[in-house]
């Protein structure tokens, strides 16, 4: 007997405005720091067009574009290391990124 997917995956998720910013929202667990944990989940879950609207946001509400995880690392620090985020790089480095 096989079972089914109890969901199903969501392609071309439309990030208007409101959406982008509802990542401003998420709350971190354990003892991240704020500013990392929802700089890394946008990273994670948006498209480089759609990060650099939310790094805006971000910065406008006075949010730390330097914040670090458990392991003293920056995002850009972090997003280094993955072969492919050129335009992510970019974004955070525009931003004044370390």
């Amino acid at each position: 007997m096989a079972l089914k997917k109890d969901k199903q995956k969501v392609l071309g998720e439309v990030f208007d405005d409101a959406r982008i910013k509802t990542f401003l929202e998420n709350e971190p667990y354990g003892g991240a720091n704020a500013d990392y944990h929802v700089l890394e989940k946008a990273y994670r879950g948006m498209k480089a067009e759609n990060f650099a609207t939310f790094v805006e946001f971000f910065q406008a509400e006075g949010r730390d574009i330097n914040a670090t995880n458990s392991a003293g690392q920056t995002l850009l620090q972090v997003v280094q290391e993955h072969r492919l985020a050129e335009e992510y790089i970019a974004i955070l480095k525009a931003a004044g990124a370390k």
